[in-house]
Order: structure tokens, then C-alpha cells, then sequence
């Protein structure tokens, strides 16, 4: 049929080649029912994805298509014979969860899906925003998706809650299954393959067990530091890693510390861990921050002010996670109340979360950061340079040293080269009346003073 020819090809334009082939290829139309559109998948979880990511597209594209179009329904296809179905396995439930071969799914391989944890295909390589913390673990894990032999073995990714681990873990399951569905690729918690390996010893089945964890082209483990002090589950996890090495199978593994720094891990253990290559996930920058809220913002198709973006990007340092929620939660607000997005807006909304960020600014800090912010060197603050592009971000660094911290003005004075009090009260008279007259230095003090207040 023409029409849905033509909403094939303006879904593979729109959504891309992969998301295409993973998800919408094996939709299957069974006709049209007045106004309304039947469409099928061969999986449930199929329908279920189809149905919440791609659902309102769909309707928009056939009312373009037929203006008698109302409605589009996808429902799960009765059980067809292989050649038809195009493998139901292979192009849907691999996608998000276990990953087949091109054939029919064999019961193995619907108890790897089963097991295997699901994959937000929000997490790509594309989606990820490299910096430099986070550079070696993000071009590691890109290798390791990307490689057709096993690279290194294990990739240990390890680094604090929120920086990005899960991210690439799913974006490499991701690319893995996209781009060679033949590979078998088992993604879980180490708490998930705990509560496995006990059920296998309660319910007498070790055998199935190993078979089960052995058989697979690449396992990755999340959060491995849970199995610290499980003497059997780490032994069993010993054999399980060995075997796959030694078969030149991919192991992929995370945690919230180095091999050598888990507590509660045996040291035989943490030595093997250390085989490969071991990628720290650091801290984010103030300039990664930024840039991941700028391409989240852009990815939700929101216009948020920029001195809003370098305002959160300052004050919330805990992980991305936390940053990106914040966004989510102001943007909403937004939304919600019909009130544009402000610093005031923003302060407002999320002051639970700032005051949880918050720390006492010192004359240290405030310097550091107005030196950033007027891109001078810190030292200028204490030099006797004069000149107006020095000066003036000195007198600032002064007058947010008088409101925000607690020290006299002779103190604030001395760390600034050694000037006298009346110079600290000079500064504030200036900074105060430039406040009041231009318009600009007024927004720049303020998301300055917004971004050092504790």
C-alpha cells in the first residue's frame, strides 16, 4: 500500500536508521477499519514501546496520509511461521532486552531476555556528553561496542553515583545488539546475578546456572561492588569471568571504586578485575555540566536562558543525574504555571535542591570565581594593576566577599593584596551604585552572587 510505504520512509527519515530497524521495521499493517488504522508486532514489549514512544507520530503521519485516519492501533501478531514473522526475537526484544540471532528465538534465548536487564535506548553514544573526566571511559567503552574482537578484558568502568557508568553500559548493550543482533549479550546488576546464583543452590540447578552465564558473547555486570563480602557469589562470579576470558568472550563490569580500592573483594578477585583496562568516570567540570544542560535543553526542544544553565551548572555539582532533574523540574514548572524560566524562577523552584548543594563561600572561592567569570587571572585580584578590565572584577570579588561571608572589612582588605578597609567600602559603594544604573553588570553580579551563596 502507497500510504503506508510513504509513513514507512518519513519514520526511517525521522527517527533514524537505527531506531528504524529496531523498533518500526517490524511493524506489519493488517488493514484499515473505517477510520482506523491496524497495525502489529511480533513481541508485546514491542507494542508496548511502539505504542508510548511512537504512538502519537504514527496517528499524525496516516492523518497526513488520509484525512479519514483517526485512529492507529498496534497490537501483538498471532504466532506466524519464522520467514514471515522476520524473527520476532531478532528485531524486537533483542533491541531492549536479550538479544537473539536472526533465526527463531530457542528457549535460551527467551531466558537470556528474561534475565537480561532492559536498555533505555535513550542511551546512546550520541546522547553521552564527553568532557574530560569523563573522555578515556566514554572512547573505552565506544571501542569496546564498536570492536569486532575483544579489545581489552574486562573494561571496568568505575567512578561516583550519577556521572554517567549506566549510561555507557546501556549504550554499549545497545550498539552491540543493533549492530551485531547475532551476539548474545546478557546486561544485569551483580545484585540480580547474586539473587540468581541463590536460587540456583536452592533449587539444586548450578549446571543450568553456569551454562546460563558461560554461554554468552558479552556479559556486563553493573554495580559489582554489591557481591563485596558474598564469599559464594564471589566464587562462583571467579569462575563465571575466568571462563568467559579464557574464551575470549567480552566482559564488561562497574563500580563506585577502582579494583583495587573495593572493600570486602577478594584479592585474587580484585586482581583479575584489574586484567584489562580500568576507566575513572571523574567529577564533572563546571564547563561539562554546561554542556550537558545545553544539550538537554536542546534535546527537549526548551529555550532556557543561558545565565539559568550557568547558574545550575555552578550550584549543582553533586552528579548529572541530580543536574538533569533539575532541569526536568524547572522546565515543568514552567510549563505548568504558564511563568517563563528566570534565575528567580529557578532559585524559587529549586531551593531544596540548592540548599542540599550548598556550602559557605571564602574569599578564596569568590575570587576564583569572578576571576572566571571576567576571565582574569586570580592573582589580579591582590596585583596593583589598575586598569578598568581588572579593577571592576576586583571590586566585585570585594562587594560579594562583604555580602556573603562574615568577615571584616579589614580581613577582606588583607585578602586582596593588602588594601585598607577604606578601599573594601569604596568597592561596595561602587558595585552598589553600578547596580542600580546598568542593567547588565546588575544581571552579572547577581548570577554571581546566586551562584557563591550559601
Amino acid at each position: 500500500m502507497e500510504q503506508w510505504a510513504r509513513v514507512r520512509a518519513a519514520l526511517r527519515e525521522e527517527f533514524g536508521e537505527n531506531a528504524y530497524r529496531s523498533w518500526l521495521k517490524p511493524l506489519t499493517l493488517e488493514g484499515v477499519d473505517g477510520d482506523t488504522v491496524q497495525l502489529s508486532v511480533p513481541t508485546r514489549f514491542m507494542r508496548n514501546w511502539i505504542e508510548s514512544q511512537y504512538g502519537d507520530r504514527l496517528a499524525s503521519l496516516w492523518a497526513g496520509e488520509n484525512q479519514s485516519i483517526r485512529n492507529v492501533m498496534v497490537r501483538q501478531a498471532k504466532q506466524r511461521p519464522a520467514q514471515q514473522t522476520e524473527s520476532a526475537e531478532s528485531t524486537g526484544e533483542r533491541a531492549g532486552r536479550g538479544g537473539t540471532t536472526d533465526r527463531e528465538a530457542s528457549p535460551e534465548d527467551l531466558a537470556l531476555a528474561n534475565l537480561s536487564a532492559p536498555i533505555d535506548p535513550r542511551f546512546t553514544f550520541d546522547s553521552f556528553i564527553v568532557g574530560k573526566p569523563n573522555e578515556l571511559a566514554f572512547a573505552a567503552a565506544r571501542r569496546v561496542a564498536e570492536a569486532p574482537n575483544v579489545p581489552f578484558n574486562p573494561l571496568f568502568l568505575f567512578g561516583g553515583v550519577g556521572l554517567g557508568k549506566t549510561h555507557l553500559m546501556h549504550a554499549i548493550a545497545g550498539h552491540i545488539r543493533t549492530s551485531a543482533p547475532n551476539k548474545r549479550v546478557l546486561y544485569l546488576s551483580a545484585e540480580k546475578f547474586m539473587y540468581q546464583f541463590i536460587r540456583a543452590l536452592r533449587y539444586k540447578d548450578t549446571m543450568a546456572f553456569k551454562e546460563q552465564f558461560r554461554s554468552v558473547d558479552v556479559l556486563m555486570i553493573d554495580d559489582v561492588q554489591f557481591i563485596a563480602g558474598k564469599e559464594n557469589t564471589q566464587e562462583e562470579f571467579f569462575h563465571t569471568f575466568n571462563a568467559l576470558v579464557d574464551q575470549n568472550r567480552q566482559v564488561v563490569i562497574s563500580a563506585d571504586k577502582s579494583p583495587a580500592e573495593l572493600d570486602g573483594i577478594e584479592e585474587r578477585m580484585k586482581s583479575r578485575l584489574g586484567w584489562g583496562l580500568v576507566a575513572e568516570i571523574h567529577s564533572t567540570t563546571y564547563e561539562l555540566r554546561l554542556g550537558i544542560l545545553q544539550s538537554k535543553a536542546e534535546r527537549m526542544q526548551v529555550d532556557v536562558p543561558i545565565k539559568v544553565m550557568e547558574f545550575l551548572a555552578h550550584r549543582i555539582t553533586s552528579n548529572v543525574r541530580e543536574l538533569e532533574g533539575a532541569l526536568n523540574r524547572l522546565v515543568a514548572y514552567a510549563n505548568l504555571v504558564g511563568r517563563p524560566i528566570t534565575l528567580e524562577s529557578a532559585q524559587e523552584v529549586l531551593h531544596d535542591l540548592l540548599r542540599a548543594n550548598d556550602r559557605k563561600a571564602t574569599i578564596e572561592e569568590i575570587q576564583k570565581r569572578v576571576a572566571e567569570h571576567y576571565n582574569i587571572k586570580v592573582s589580579e585580584m591582590h596585583s596593583a594593576r589598575r586598569s578598568r578590565a581588572v579593577a571592576r572584577p576586583r571590586q566585585v570579588a570585594m562587594y560579594l566577599a562583604k555580602q556573603l561571608t562574615a568577615r571584616s572589612l579589614p580581613e577582606i582588605g588583607r585578602k586582596f593584596g593588602g588594601r585598607d578597609h577604606t578601599t573594601v567600602m569604596h568597592a561596595v559603594k561602587k558595585v552598589d551604585e553600578l547596580r542600580q544604573t546598568d542593567h547588565g553588570f546588575n544581571e552579572d553580579v547577581e548570577l554571581l552572587r546566586r551562584m557563591l551563596e550559601g
